[in-house]
């Protein structure tokens, strides 16, 4: 059995090393004070269940393998075991000029929390939530769209709770989609949807969704349908032009590098944000923060390949308003519609022009902090 010391300061290192909150943070300070002993007991417990302490003192039971990172990793299934929520630390490395998160630390993390939901299942640990009937055919799961809204960046030092959930999207593949929110106040900061297909990890090519696999995930997914964008109309669900070359402001010969690579030997979907970033105008980007990042996946790029990035300005629709209105307990979008720009994007192959993906982004008027 491994043998853990039950030394407070050495229990808070390990703590603050793997997401867990400051050691600065009052929260934490009374975590240290009142639960020091049973969180020595919770980390000497067998393997098959951990069990850690809340802040208010109540246990969080969390089910998986009995690993070290099961039982450090600060997140569990909700009480019907159909969605998945953990807590994050934004810490000083994810964040950018302004001292909050960026948008690529944000798609990070969704990425993070879907694949722990994934493992917290029993899915494989070696790939991105595959199946056994998957893993038997070389079947792998690839980004074909992703829409990310953030009402409030997260600063350096928030805590962000996320909370993802996955349904079937008949024979062509499946949808996850998130909610963010601020772990101090239950604030509803930012919320996600994803869509995504197989592929054949040996041809490269997709493929359809088989019975078997479907019958494999679709029982840790929700009976009924469960959306993190219920409203009508909702921008989630725009169609993205392809823009016209040339564009109004490009980056061209954009080169991977070997750490955008990802565990299915093709640049990593989080990438690609960054690099329709690189096109943004400055002006907008010094005055403007990102509020809205729409893009759909048309091709694979290997670390080869050279990349242009591609940006023209999109005209606003109806008299200014650029995404639909969000009202409710899912969040708001407080920002002066007149003040708000709208972008489309292409990305390329640099040798053939061929399409990689394209994408819109809606920006707001930055607001003094």
């Amino acid at each position: 059995m491994l043998k853990v010391s039950c030394n407070v300061t050495d229990q808070i290192h390990v703590l603050s090393q793997c997401r867990f909150l400051p050691p600065s943070a009052p929260l934490f300070s009374s975590f240290r004070r009142r639960n020091a002993a049973t969180l020595c007991a919770s980390l000497t417990r067998p393997p098959v269940v951990a069990a850690l302490v809340s802040d208010k003192g109540e246990p969080c039971v969390q089910s998986g393998s009995g690993s070290l990172a099961d039982r450090l990793r600060l997140g569990t299934l909700v009480e019907d075991g159909l969605s998945y929520k953990e807590k994050f630390i934004v810490r000083c490395y994810e964040v950018g000029i302004n001292k909050t998160a960026t948008v690529e630390t944000i798609a990070n993390l969704l990425q993070e929390v879907g694949c722990n939901h994934a493992q917290g299942v029993g899915f494989s640990t070696d790939g991105f939530a595959t199946t056994p009937t998957m893993r038997k055919l070389h079947l792998i799961w690839v980004t074909a769209r992703m829409h990310i809204e953030i009402y409030k960046y997260p600063a350096w030092g928030d805590v962000v709770e996320i909370e993802t959930w996955c349904q079937g999207e008949g024979r062509i593949g499946t949808r996850r989609d998130w909610i963010l929110k601020d772990y101090a106040t239950g604030q509803v900061i930012g919320r996600a949807t994803s869509k995504w297909v197989m592929m054949n990890q040996d041809t490269r090519r997709l493929q359809k969704v088989s019975d078997d696999v479907r019958d494999e995930y679709l029982v840790h997914c929700p009976r009924d349908l469960r959306l993190a964008f219920p409203e009508e109309n909702n921008s989630s669900l725009k169609k993205i032009p392809k823009l016209e070359d040339p564009g109004h402001y490009s980056r061209l010969g954009l080169m991977p590098r070997r750490a955008d690579l990802d565990m299915n030997q093709h640049v990593n979907n989080v990438t690609y944000i960054g690099w329709v970033l690189e096109s943004m105008p400055q002006e907008t980007i010094n005055s403007h923060e990102l509020q809205t990042i729409t893009l759909d996946y048309r091709r694979e790029c290997q670390q080869d390949d050279l990349v242009d990035s591609l940006t023209s300005v999109e005209e606003i629709e109806n008299g200014g308003e650029a995404v639909s209105e969000i009202n409710g307990s899912n969040g708001c979008v407080s920002s002066d519609k007149q003040d708000s720009r709208q972008f489309l994007h292409l990305l390329r192959l640099s040798s053939d022009g061929l399409e990689i993906n394209r994408g819109r982004t809606v920006w707001r008027k930055k607001q003094q902090r």
